[in-house]
C-alpha cells in the first residue's frame, strides 16, 4: 500500500491557495488548446477571488490573483492575461539593504523621537510657536521619564535634561509647569479601561 504524504507530494507555490488549486493550475499547464487554457484560467481566479473575499475592496484584487495564478504556474502558462505579469527576474532580485540610524541616544528614556523634535524647536523663532512646543517636548519628556521611571520626577529635572539635550540652546519659558504626575496616571488608566472595554465588546457574541 503505498501513502500519500505530504513530503512526497510537489511542493506548494503559493500554500494559502491550497493543493486544490495547484493542481488546477498545473492541470491547466496540460491542456493544448489555448480557448480552452484561457477559459480555465478563468475559472481558476474565480474560485481564487471566492476563498477571499474580504479582499475585494483592496485595490488591484484581481491584478494581485493574475499575478498568482502566473507565480503559481512558474511563469510557464500561455494564456492571454489582462494584465501585465510580473517576470521571474523581479524575484530573484535581493532586498534593499536597510540603513540603520546608529546615532547614540542620550539619554535612552526619551528615546530619539525626542532628539529630532528638539531640533525642529531650534529651527523656529522666538515665539508663541517655539513656547508651545517646548512645553509639548517637555511634558513628553516628563511621561516618558515616569514610564521608566518608578520615582517622580520635578519639573526642574526635565528642564535641565531637555537644556542638556538642545546643546545648552532650548529653555522652557519661565514659570511654565507641567503636568502633574498624577495627570499621566488618570491617562494610562483611561486607555487600559479603552482597552478592556473594547476586549469585552469583541468577546460578545453576535
Amino acid at each position: 500500500m503505498e501513502y500519500d504524504y505530504n513530503t512526497s507530494r510537489n511542493h506548494l507555490i503559493l500554500p494559502e491557495y491550497g493543493r486544490n488549486i495547484q493542481k488546477m493550475v498545473e492541470h491547466i499547464l496540460s491542456v493544448e488548446d489555448r480557448e480552452e487554457r484561457n477559459r480555465l484560467a478563468q475559472a481558476v481566479i474565480i474560485i481564487m477571488g471566492n476563498m477571499n473575499p474580504h479582499l475585494r475592496d483592496i485595490n488591484d484584487f484581481k491584478h494581485k490573483l493574475w499575478d498568482h495564478l502566473a507565480i503559481m504556474a512558474k511563469f510557464k502558462l500561455d494564456i492571454d492575461f489582462p494584465y501585465e505579469i510580473p517576470q521571474p527576474e523581479e524575484f530573484a532580485e535581493k532586498p534593499r539593504r536597510v540603513s540603520y540610524n546608529t546615532n547614540e541616544i542620550r539619554y535612552r528614556h526619551y528615546g530619539r523621537i525626542v532628539e529630532s523634535l528638539i531640533k525642529e524647536a531650534l529651527k523656529l523663532p522666538e515665539g508663541d510657536d517655539k513656547d508651545t512646543l517646548t512645553k509639548l517636548i517637555a511634558n513628553h519628556m516628563k511621561k516618558s521619564y515616569l514610564a521608566w521611571n518608578r520615582d517622580s520626577v520635578t519639573d526642574e529635572i526635565i528642564f535641565n535634561d531637555l537644556y542638556e539635550l538642545s546643546g545648552r540652546k532650548l529653555k522652557a519659558k519661565e514659570g511654565l509647569k507641567l503636568s502633574e504626575q498624577k495627570d499621566f496616571q488618570k491617562g494610562k488608566q483611561l486607555q487600559q479601561r479603552k482597552r478592556m472595554q473594547l476586549q469585552q465588546q469583541r468577546k460578545k457574541p453576535m
